[in-house]
């Protein structure tokens, strides 16, 4: 094939896919080699903060990193004060999440708002199903497969940057800007907080499975520009919920058949971490509405085929991840639509978060 049609067949969106999948293994090999306890972690950091430009994905590292550390530093001082309370772990919770994702739709560092909540719940709720934990440690080597994820991010994109990104150079994103004071947005991340410390009642009530999962899901599908928010968010996060489903399933289904055809060969659950990643990628690149699909498919196929051991690579935890994702919905549901239909001028408000959404 000769440069020409070779420069016809790649695109930026080609190089962008290549280097998500180059990024994720080498987060494996990374992790492998310093003993992280949860690799697919270290995996999904390899994915989630790599982006076209070799300043943004470190930026956008760095700030995956800081809101990491602060959430875990944060989970060490309050556990203490708030376990075995369940209401004062449900109240932890609902600050917790409230103020993240209110930082996290606001504020100009929003993807450290964002993981400073997500790793402070995920932290505490790790704390409350297993007693015995020991929470340093753990926060420590979250941390780890953070680092890890964001080290292998950056290399990749460096060396990208001074090769394949000369002829097909990545775009840059606008970085977000601070907002002023914002009571839809209060209201939106405090709808957020309210199904997190709900999901600490339940499990204290009644041990519902995966809550560390369903209250990721529930502050994860909140988040999204302030604009498309609306009076209640409703629809356009009734969209997101549908897509973040649908991603799930695919994905693990995906990953099924992948450890059917492996019989515990690593080199095929590599090759399949590989295209799922690529497909996923390409599906989130894609100038069409349901990019959130590919991301979450993404997420499926790499908790599935990245596991801390090949010997033990199972579809468990991708089925885990979706069972949480149902759970974190079912929390979510009532309050948007509790606030929905009790809040003043629902008509007029509905046909917006319609016209924003684009329908359900």
């Amino acid at each position: 094939m000769n440069p020409a049609a070779v420069t016809r067949f790649i695109s930026a969106r080609t190089v962008d896919e290549a280097e998500c999948v180059a990024s994720v293994l080498l987060a494996i090999a990374l992790a492998h080699g310093l003993g992280a306890v949860h690799v697919s972690w270290a995996a999904f950091a390899g994915y989630m903060v790599m982006r076209g430009h070799a300043a943004e994905t470190m930026v956008r590292g760095l700030l995956r990193i800081a809101g990491t550390v602060a959430g875990g530093v944060l989970a060490l001082g309050i556990a203490p004060l708030v376990l075995p309370s369940m209401p004062l772990v449900a109240l932890a919770m609902l600050a917790a999440a409230t103020v993240s994702l209110y930082g996290a739709l606001t504020g100009k560092r929003s993807y450290a708002w964002l993981f400073f909540g997500l790793t402070f719940v995920m932290l505490l709720f790790d704390r409350v199903e297993h007693p015995d934990i020991a929470l340093p440690s753990f926060v420590a080597t979250r941390i780890l497969e953070t680092s890890v994820g964001t080290l292998a991010c950056v290399t990749v994109s460096l060396a990208s940057t001074l090769t394949l990104r000369r002829r097909w150079p990545g775009s840059r994103t606008p970085p977000p800007q601070r907002l002023g004071w914002h009571s839809g947005a209060f209201r939106h991340a405090l709808q957020a907080g309210v199904a997190v410390a709900s999901l600490a009642v339940l499990h204290a009530l009644i041990a519902i499975p995966a809550p560390t999962q369903g209250a990721i899901a529930a502050m994860a599908v909140m988040m999204m520009p302030t604009a498309v928010v609306g009076g209640s968010g409703l629809f356009p996060v009734g969209r997101r919920i549908v897509h973040r489903v649908l991603g799930g399933i695919a994905g693990a289904a995906l990953a099924a058949a992948v450890l059917l055809i492996a019989h515990g060969s690593p080199v095929v659950l590599i090759a399949g971490t590989m295209a799922g990643v690529a497909l996923g990628r390409h599906l989130e690149n894609g100038d069409h509405g349901y990019r959130y699909v590919g991301t979450q498919f993404t997420l499926a196929v790499l908790v599935a085929l990245v596991p801390d051991s090949y010997g033990d690579a199972a579809i468990g935890p991708a089925l885990e991840r979706l069972a949480g994702t149902l759970i974190g919905m079912a929390a979510l549901a009532p309050v948007l639509l509790g606030w929905h239909w009790l809040s003043p001028d629902r008509t007029r408000r509905t046909l917006l978060e319609r016209e924003e959404a684009g329908g359900i």
